[in-house]
């Protein structure tokens, strides 16, 4: 919970189970810089709490920036969630490069026990290997809790604005995977300029959004 703050050349190497990069926590008014990451999980998570504490404590993370990181090795190069509930707004990650092989490049993730919001998020100018998603949202990700953990509250993430640009990937299994909540749809998903050499799976799967447009992308030549 930090306002104001540069993280700059740091060289993660964390092979371990859940193991991230770097972890922001309701925080704001940040800057990531010339870092590289090689770790067992996520590169860089921004974090907002959880569920009824988060609420009460009302503290977004947000104004941050993300700019000339590696990720060598790992799950996905910026994750938002699970842990979300006070909020998470504009966050600008670009000129960043994934070479080797990750999970996702971007993945956002919630529940129907978080509530609080996602919105106006930005991914410019990335280059990356092999991968699953390019972009992936989640809106239903509980792992192991959903029967450890009773649901004490519903509480939807309002999900709004998510912005891909200039990016290049070797392989995918899929451009985009898109899972919203039909009870507050995801809104404002734009991809520009994506360039995929070879798609194994399928090229985009849509559930429960509203003004999702899918955007320009090329995919071995065929721009759609």
């Amino acid at each position: 919970m930090c306002d104001g703050g540069i993280v700059r050349n740091l060289d993660v190497k964390a092979h371990g189970h859940n193991n991230d990069g770097i972890d922001l926590e309701m925080s704001r008014n940040f800057l990531i810089e010339n870092c590289v990451f090689d770790q067992g999980d996520d590169a860089v998570v921004i974090k907002a709490g959880r569920n009824q504490d988060a609420w009460r404590l009302n503290t977004p993370c947000e104004n941050i920036v993300i700019r000339h990181c590696d990720i060598l090795k790992g799950h996905t190069l910026l994750g938002i969630g699970s842990e979300m509930s006070g909020g998470v707004r504009n966050v600008y990650m670009h000129n960043c490069t994934a070479p080797d092989s990750v999970f996702r490049l971007f993945f956002a993730k919630t529940n129907h026990r978080r509530g609080g919001f996602i919105e106006n998020i930005w991914m410019k100018n990335v280059k990356a290997g092999k991968m699953q998603r390019v972009l992936e949202v989640d809106t239903d990700v509980l792992y192991q809790w959903r029967d450890l953990v009773p649901t004490y509250q519903d509480s939807i993430t309002f999900i709004n604005g998510l912005y891909m640009d200039s990016v290049t990937c070797d392989r995918t299994e899929a451009v985009y995977d898109l899972k919203g909540d039909a009870r507050l749809p995801i809104k404002n998903v734009e991809i520009r300029n994506v360039t995929v050499g070879e798609v194994t799976k399928f090229v985009k799967n849509v559930v429960k959004c509203g003004e999702c447009g899918g955007g320009k992308y090329n995919l071995q030549g065929e721009t759609r």
